[in-house]
């Protein structure tokens, strides 16, 4: 190669090393270090908040924050979307298809979401309702042999109650099948579930409120597990609130509405309990045209607690019982599955102590 070329090839490989280079810092001024597109940047309040929930007690505190108003009023000029579900399985199937932001979830349909975005796709970013489960049965059977040969309840396949049946039978060394030397566990709705144990079609089911008590109220069920006694101070989440990963980075500002909104229904809830069991009971009604009677309604209520802390030192254990349940191969990788930067600050903000993450905040995937 001649002079002039080597010269050329100089100063065309210096153009090029200079112009990555200022390529890269102008990633780096915008927050990407992937080296490809920018990752979603804070927009400021979001236009709409597209946030599902159940029509059930467990989730009082988004029934009180709704009919009271507090999540409209604390986010102001953002348009509230509301959807009901049944069931975790469509939820999460929402949550994943990007046709909801947000949603009040059982814990186990939270992990698998989790899971089945490979970390991806959502955040639990606050709790809401915990305990309120319990495995009732009909009179006579006061042990786990008498199980044998029965037919159990559970509300649907791998969800929360679902999980927690059979581990505990795997532990109790009760076979799940057919036969008289096994469990039977049948998934069924809970009204359905009500309706065949008053036939003598089920022994019993472990359900959550208000579906236990009303078996207990109203067909005579007896209670042989209360499932807070398996739980380090009682405390298991049953209802938390989990939003799309890039709602809440696009969005941080609606996501701190929404949750000083779900803080309102919550100190609600706690100063007053008669207010919050009419306001949830008439909410139930509207949304699904039936109420509960007033001793139902009380002794569901007793079975809960609400409150913001999501447990986190509980999904690990979780994450493990879908797996001795036979329900899911191997415990998911928590990893990053909260992110607790939005509840804390609102929580510091009002004076209230900050909740921890048990580590599942870092290193996400």
């Amino acid at each position: 190669m001649n002079r002039s070329l080597r010269t050329f090839a100089v100063v065309l490989a210096a153009v090029l090393t200079a112009g990555a280079a200022l390529a890269a810092c102008s990633r780096a001024d915008r927050g990407d270090t992937s080296g490809a597109s920018a990752a979603p940047a804070n927009q400021g309040p979001a236009a709409e908040l597209r946030l599902g929930y159940f029509p059930n007690i467990t989730h009082a505190p988004a029934l009180i924050g709704l009919d009271k108003g507090f999540f409209a009023k604390e986010l102001g000029s953002t348009k509230l979307v509301t959807q009901q579900f049944n069931a975790g399985p469509p939820e999460v199937s929402a949550l994943l298809g990007g046709s909801l932001d947000a949603g009040f979830i059982g814990s186990s349909p939270a992990i698998n979401a989790f899971d089945q975005s490979k970390g991806a796709a959502v955040r639990l970013i606050a709790g809401s309702t915990s305990g309120g489960a319990q495995l009732v049965v009909k009179p006579g059977i006061t042990s786990p042999e008498q199980l044998k040969g029965q037919t159990i309840a559970t509300p649907q396949l791998a969800n929360t109650q679902d999980v927690s049946l059979k581990k505990w039978l795997k532990g109790k060394n009760l076979a799940i099948g057919a036969g008289p030397d096994a469990v039977t566990v049948q998934n069924l709705a809970n009204p359905r579930t009500l309706d065949l144990f008053k036939s003598g079609q089920v022994a019993g089911g472990w359900l959550p409120e208000p579906w236990s008590s009303q078996l207990v109220v109203q067909a005579g069920a007896t209670v042989l597990v209360d499932e807070k006694t398996l739980w380090p101070n009682g405390q298991f989440p049953t209802t938390v609130l989990i939003v799309r990963t890039e709602f809440l980075e696009q969005h941080p500002d609606t996501v701190d509405a929404l949750l000083r909104g779900e803080q309102q229904a919550i100190d609600f809830a706690a100063s007053n309990p008669a207010d919050a069991k009419t306001v949830t009971n008439a909410a139930i009604k509207r949304l699904t045209g039936s109420t509960l009677n007033q001793a139902v309604l009380d002794r569901a209520f007793s079975e809960l607690s609400f409150g913001l802390d999501p447990l986190a030192s509980t999904f690990p254990q979780l994450a493990k019982d879908s797996v001795t349940a036979g329900v899911a191969p191997a415990a998911t990788d928590l990893n990053g599955f909260l992110d607790l930067t939005e509840l804390n600050k609102i929580l510091q903000a009002s004076g209230k102590p900050t909740v921890d993450a048990a580590g599942l905040d870092k290193a996400q995937r």
